[in-house]
């Protein structure tokens, strides 16, 4: 392992901003040279694939990381970090059994059939978009369409209304920015004012579909039960939190990152378009090349070994931060060829790691995936041209990669 010194610059600097402009090279570089790295007092950076699999995969490691993770109590939005208020932890971060639990009643509502009744709602909602796209010759992507589509979903899977979706919008970013690595004390005090916010207007919510349920996916959740075991209040309200963070904030980027990999990879985008078959196949390198999570941290339980790239030992121990690169696993050539070209017939596409893997894996995958799908595969077959009107603009974010501006001209 190389750890930072004067004469080692540093391989993992996520304040560079050509670090946050173009990961890519500098996850090769971390890859080649140090693939289990070490700043001063930051996380153990995992950056190859197989690593990343081992952890994500390994019961050794914890992915509740406010119990678990040594922090330093001098530093205050650590210590704001693991003292933060805001209810029950969500099932991201959780582990066994409760993460078992609460995976368990939550499937039992969030079902494939659940998912694959929505596709003629969701082709209803993208083709209005692009029916306004036409009439005007243009759209913004992502305000238009990668946004207000899986919102709307969500929303609609859980029965919410929308006319708050200004405020729920704003309210999701700012929790999103509070789990960055680089998040500062302003950023926390907005998130935990957006879930304090978000909880009371959930909560009225709730009470009146326990009152009058329907059939919903939030009303499913209040009927779950397992040999008596239910979700208590707090534990549901943290799950549609999670939903309409995670349930529309990954597909807005998955959308736009998406759509704008093939603007500028022509080929392939002619390629899909004139292809319907390669629909499944398209999305999984698109979330292999440039997928919205570029990284998740765990906590080992106990040592774990890992070899450098000079064949040293490397021990994560217990309480240490790790923080795997799944942009980085994604881009590793010894698991995908030539992984820097975007290939939407590449064979193991499907092996990427954006989703995270294990039992974590992302319980809305194939939602997603299906919203990606008809999204981007409805806007190039309607449009015989697709060309960018401006220069597209990144949010600052280093967990949550995308593109948060993408206008574009059409025809």
């Amino acid at each position: 392992m190389i750890r930072e010194t004067e004469q080692n610059p540093r391989l993992w600097d996520p304040a560079d901003p050509a670090f946050r402009a173009d990961p890519y090279p500098f996850y090769d570089r971390l890859r080649a040279e140090s693939p289990i790295y070490q700043a001063p007092g930051g996380p153990l950076v995992i950056s190859r694939y197989d690593d990343v699999l081992r952890v994500l995969r390994s019961n050794a490691f914890s992915r509740d990381i406010e119990a678990h993770a040594r922090i330093d109590e001098s530093d205050p939005i650590a210590v704001r970090r693991r003292d933060r208020r805001g209810g029950a932890k969500t099932i991201l971060n959780l582990d066994p059994p409760d993460h078992t639990r609460l995976r368990r009643l939550v499937s039992k509502a969030f079902t494939p059939s659940a998912v694959d009744r929505l596709r003629p709602r969701i082709e209803v909602m993208v083709d209005a978009v692009l029916d306004r796209a036409a009439d005007r010759g243009e759209i913004e992507l992502v305000d238009e369409l990668a946004f207000p589509v899986p919102f709307q979903v969500i929303s609609e899977l859980l029965d919410m209304p929308t006319e708050r979706a200004d405020e729920l919008r704003a309210w999701s970013q700012a929790l999103t920015l509070g789990l960055e690595p680089g998040a500062t004390m302003d950023d926390l005090d907005a998130a935990e004012a957006a879930v304090m916010q978000l909880i009371p207007y959930l909560m009225a919510i709730i009470d009146a579909r326990r009152s009058t349920p329907g059939n919903d996916l939030l009303s499913g959740l209040l009927a779950v039960e397992d040999d008596g075991d239910t979700l208590s209040a707090a534990e549901l309200i943290a799950f549609v939190v999670l939903l309409y963070v995670a349930g529309h904030e990954t597909t807005v980027n998955l959308i736009g990152n998406g759509t704008l990999a093939l603007l500028r990879n022509r080929d392939e985008l002619l390629r899909w378009r004139g292809d319907p078959t390669l629909d499944g196949a398209a999305i999984d390198e698109l979330l292999r090349f440039d997928g919205p999570v570029q990284h998740t941290v765990r906590v080992p339980m106990e040592p774990v070994t890992f070899t450098g790239v000079h064949g040293e030992t490397i021990i994560a121990e217990p309480g240490d931060t790790v923080l795997t690169v799944l942009g980085a696993a994604n881009h590793d050539p010894h698991v995908f060829d030539d992984p820097h070209a975007l290939r939407l017939g590449r064979h193991n596409a499907q092996r990427h790691l954006a989703f995270s893997t294990g039992i974590h894996y992302c319980l809305g995958a194939s939602l997603a995936k299906l919203e990606a799908t008809m999204a981007i595969g409805r806007l190039i077959r309607r449009f015989r041209s697709i060309e960018l009107a401006g220069e597209p603009h990144w949010r600052d974010r280093l967990t949550i990669r995308g593109v948060d501006r993408l206008p574009l001209l059409v025809s």
